[in-house]
């Protein structure tokens, strides 16, 4: 088996605000898909979500801010899970609820560093 990482990605910014219950219903959402992954014995790291602020470093001397706000679909964040082969990875990410909300999943096969 190899690793594949996710990375979820949406516009973060412009997603309508909901109710606690309707949050509560994301919520549940996200950790059904992820429960049956981890179910299947395919879970490698359930993963986080990345916090909206951080700081991008070029060489040794300059640090800005981000991530980008110019950029419409920033990460929010992601999962690795276990897979034969690049579609096996795809379509475990087609169950995501981030689609729900007109995100989208990067699915990478991860290559361990020899």
């Amino acid at each position: 088996m190899k690793d594949f990482l996710f990375v979820f990605r949406a516009d973060y910014l412009n997603m309508p605000q909901v109710s606690p219950e309707e949050m509560q219903a994301m919520t549940k959402r996200w950790m059904d898909w992820i429960g049956g992954i981890a179910a299947q014995q395919k879970l490698a790291d359930r993963g986080n979500r990345l916090e909206r602020t951080g700081a991008v470093v070029r060489g040794a001397n300059l640090v800005t801010d981000g991530p980008y706000t110019e950029v419409k679909e920033s990460i929010g964040g992601y999962t690795i899970v276990k897979a034969e082969s690049l579609e096996e990875a795809s379509e475990m990410a087609k169950g995501c609820p981030i689609f729900n909300f007109g995100g989208s999943v990067e699915v990478r096969e991860i290559s361990p560093l020899m």
